[in-house]
């Protein structure tokens, strides 16, 4: 049987339209049971604390659980990969920071790559570091402890949370910068590290201020600098590393991705209702009393705050010829 022209252009539409509907509903419908959360560190940590702060925010808006799952192993690779393998649903989320852009240069043998096979969904928080060192240090402030390098070169140890972590990458930026010898010593994880620098076994360390602010204000550590290139709204009398080193800049951001190819309507319900969080006043205080800026962003931003995040450490991890396989 031969269908009239209006009325098959009018089923054709229709059919064009379906797909559009139903996407839209499953979006509408996201999510209806359980999503989690991956995070490549430990509990406790920066990404655990926020991840747990932004998913109880998503479960009460959502009617959800999102729960959170942490798999360590190969400096957070191995929870990038559970999540690049997982379904493209919206129901298996990564907690994105700066070693998921340290990582792409670092480690030369991935089974993914990053930026091709991580969907951007939204930024949450910039927490600055700091350039912190012990009390009895003689500097205090940045250009001292740049003279005080110079005339004691190689002498300087400077601790981190381990090879290509942030505070590893910032120490090596800052040599780079300011043309200074100091000797990196790795921990397993900041906390270590942090004791270490309390007792005066560490020279200096380049942490970041949601682990350690609690020390700057009990006046265990001396803060000599933020690593942003603007002060820090918590701790607006600390001087910023740029002020003494110009176009210095370091700090750790963290925000959530999810599987390429997961549909962009739950990708945008998503970001939409973690922008919803970042702008609640009870939740902003709560990041912003760890020391940082809430990044409310489009998946679109988020991805070139990634993208660029990336080229910057991989110049600096070429440049110091670090290696971690």
């Amino acid at each position: 049987m031969k269908l009239p022209r209006r009325r098959f252009l009018h089923l054709a539409a229709g059919a064009v339209a379906l797909p559009a509907v139903s996407r839209g509903a499953w979006a509408q419908s996201f999510p209806n049971r359980q999503v989690r959360i991956v995070v490549g560190t430990a509990a406790g940590g920066a990404n655990d604390v926020l991840a747990r702060l932004i998913g109880q925010w998503l479960s009460e808006r959502l009617g959800q659980p999102f729960v959170i799952e942490n798999r360590l192993g190969a400096a957070s690779n191995l929870a990038t990969e559970i999540v690049v393998r997982a379904p493209p649903d919206g129901y298996t989320l990564l907690m994105v920071s700066p070693s998921s852009a340290i990582n792409a240069t670092l480690y030369s043998k991935l089974n993914f790559v990053f930026l091709r096979d991580i969907a951007p969904v939204g930024g949450i928080i910039r927490v600055p570091g700091a350039i912190e060192v012990h009390p009895s240090f003689p500097a205090t402030n940045v250009s001292e402890f740049i003279a005080y390098a110079k005339a004691n070169p190689g002498k300087l140890n400077f601790g981190s949370g381990g090879v290509g972590t942030s505070t590893h990458m910032a120490g090596e930026l800052f040599k780079m910068m300011a043309g200074i010898e100091m000797t990196h010593v790795p921990y397993r994880g900041a906390a270590p590290a942090m004791t270490d620098l309390i007792s005066g076994q560490l020279q200096v360390m380049f942490a970041t201020l949601v682990t350690s602010i609690g020390y700057i204000r009990a006046g265990t550590l001396r803060a000599l600098a933020v690593t942003t290139t603007t002060r820090s709204e918590t701790m607006p009398d600390i001087p910023t590393v740029a002020e003494s080193l110009p176009g210095y800049e370091s700090s750790d951001w963290f925000g959530v991705g999810t599987s390429k190819d997961t549909p962009p309507e739950i990708v945008d319900r998503l970001n939409k209702e973690i922008n919803a969080g970042l702008a609640d006043p009870k939740l902003k205080a709560r990041l912003t009393d760890l020391g940082g800026l809430v990044i409310p962003a489009s998946p679109a931003a988020f991805g070139k705050l990634v993208a660029e995040e990336t080229e910057k450490w991989g110049k600096v991890v070429k440049f110091a010829g670090i290696k971690a396989d």
